[in-house]
């Protein structure tokens, strides 16, 4: 069994010796653009996907309000200033029931996209695994001012194409083939942000 996988391996090894390098691939197009208020138009985008929008200067006392009383999956290093005691935490790890059973779950992100109104998640600092942010019904996230760009090129930029990446745009939605509208398929129902301003 070895000596067969080992045969197979060393053939597909030879067969991509002589591969050729990849070409470049032409980056030409516009990467930035200006904008009157890149905070202002993301909130407005974001909105537009019938999410909930706050701008804040601290997050505490949204989430407080927000979540008091529930039950709420977090990552494992979420800033502990987000824990507030009014809510039950769970905490990774996590099973899927665990997940599918609680109210909602609080994350940060990555990086958010003004043009589109996108939310990147890519497994960082108070994200947690992807499954955190799919199976609860509902998402509460904190984008900071620093972490909105303009573009998807500028959100590119700033992402490591090997790690896990989520792109939220509002709450999850389908449509079927009559186009009636289904929401909460693929992920939460409700997706609430925290942009929050020094």
């Amino acid at each position: 069994m070895g000596d067969s996988r080992d045969v197979i391996l060393a053939r597909i090894r030879g067969a991509l010796g002589d591969r050729p390098d990849p070409r470049p691939v032409p980056r030409e197009y516009q990467r930035t653009r200006d904008f009157p208020s890149v905070l202002d138009l993301f909130a407005e985008r974001v909105a537009d996907y019938r999410a909930i929008v706050h701008r804040v200067t601290d997050p505490v006392e949204l989430i407080r309000s927000a979540l008091a009383g529930k039950r709420v999956a977090v990552a494992s290093d979420a800033p502990p200033e987000w824990l507030v005691p009014e809510v039950t935490w769970l905490r990774e790890p996590l099973t899927n029931a665990d997940l599918d059973a609680c109210d909602g779950v609080l994350t940060g992100c990555a990086v958010g996209i003004a043009e589109t109104g996108t939310i990147v998640l890519d497994g960082g600092v108070a994200q947690g695994r992807r499954a955190l942010t799919l199976l609860p019904d509902y998402h509460l996230c904190v984008v900071r001012a620093d972490q909105v760009v303009g573009t998807v090129p500028e959100a590119l930029a700033r992402l490591e194409p090997t790690r896990p990446l989520t792109f939220v745009s509002g709450p999850s939605a389908t449509s079927d083939i009559e186009m009636d509208r289904v929401e909460g398929v693929h992920g939460p129902r409700t997706l609430e942000v925290l942009i929050v301003s020094q």
